[in-house]
């Protein structure tokens, strides 16, 4: 049986104009989770009440098996490593090498020789204070000292703003190589597609305060496409998960489907020729799972 490393259970966050979940939700032990969504969904504020600097309304969370009503405890913090997708103030007047030292205080398993690897690999300036860095190379730095506390979750907020393409792929190295520890967990989120491609195991999506949902990134990949058949409208309430179809002339049809495996199988037995399939690109994939939402509320509300 997986473990779980987080759990949240009907959790609501009222965020001036919009209400942020309720939000229900299971992150296995020793993967990559990917959030996605569009801006002001709500990626920021569920990854911020995981950390408690925003306090949901409503609902239960659990880290690690436990729920932390009053404070996540010392000993707990120090297995969770965070990088905000806004930078920490009040470190401004420090150098690299004084939030390192300060930071060090703070974690158990923290590991010098790590951080002073990543601080290379980067090409952090390590005597200049924050405040006089680029946005870049402060990213780079929260990235290694992140890296460098041993987290057994670590939970990035867009964590590639403002890095450059050589930096960007050495920040994804170094995940890579972080979860080769085998026992460790990443919640991450972003927009950059690359990103969701090379790091994610699974990818959640989140649209308008809601979790419409929880995928196997292959699965999702292998399954939504746009195939072409020899056939026309007539077949379509038999074919499974079909999202969109159009007759693009006489006795070729063609579909969008959630479910390509199940179709083409069904479309064999049934002797009707698969002419080509496609496979779509995340944002196509992500799009299209919004209108299927969107559908599916709609058509609710229409029979209520």
């Amino acid at each position: 049986m997986e473990q779980m490393v987080v759990n949240m259970v009907g959790v609501k966050k009222k965020r001036r104009n919009k209400m942020i979940g309720p939000l229900n939700l299971s992150i296995p032990q020793g993967y990559v989770v990917v959030i996605v969504g569009e801006n002001g969904s709500g990626k920021s504020t569920l990854i911020n009440m995981l950390m408690q600097t925003v306090i949901p309304d409503e609902g239960d969370i659990t880290i690690f098996g436990q729920s932390y009503p009053d404070g996540i405890p010392p000993e707990i913090k120090q297995q969770i490593g965070y990088v905000s997708e806004k930078s920490n103030s009040e470190e401004d007047h420090l150098t690299a090498e004084e939030v390192a030292t300060f930071r060090s205080y703070w974690y158990k398993e923290w590991d010098d020789i790590l951080l002073q690897k990543l601080l290379k690999t980067f090409n952090v300036p390590v005597n200049t204070r924050l405040n006089k860095m680029s946005k870049g190379e402060r990213r780079k730095l929260e990235i290694a000292v992140a890296l460098a506390s041993r987290p057994k979750l670590l939970l990035l907020d867009e964590p590639s703003s403002g890095l450059d393409p050589f930096a960007w792929k050495r920040m994804i190295d170094e995940l890579q190589t972080y979860m080769k520890q085998g026992d460790s967990t990443i919640l991450l989120s972003t927009h950059i597609v690359d990103e969701i491609k090379r790091l994610a195991d699974f990818i959640i999506l989140v649209h308008q305060g809601r979790i419409l949902g929880m995928v196997e990134k292959d699965s999702l990949l292998d399954n939504w496409k746009e195939v072409w058949v020899r056939s026309d409208s007539t077949i379509l309430e038999d074919l499974p998960g079909v999202v969109q179809a159009h007759q693009e002339s006489p006795g070729v049809l063609r579909l969008i489907t959630t479910e390509c495996k199940q179709l083409e199988n069904l479309l064999q037995h049934s002797g009707i020729q698969v002419i080509k399939t496609r496979g779509l690109e995340f944002d196509e994939i992500l799009s299209l799972w919004i209108q299927r939402d969107e559908a599916v509320i709609a058509q609710s509300v229409r029979g209520e």
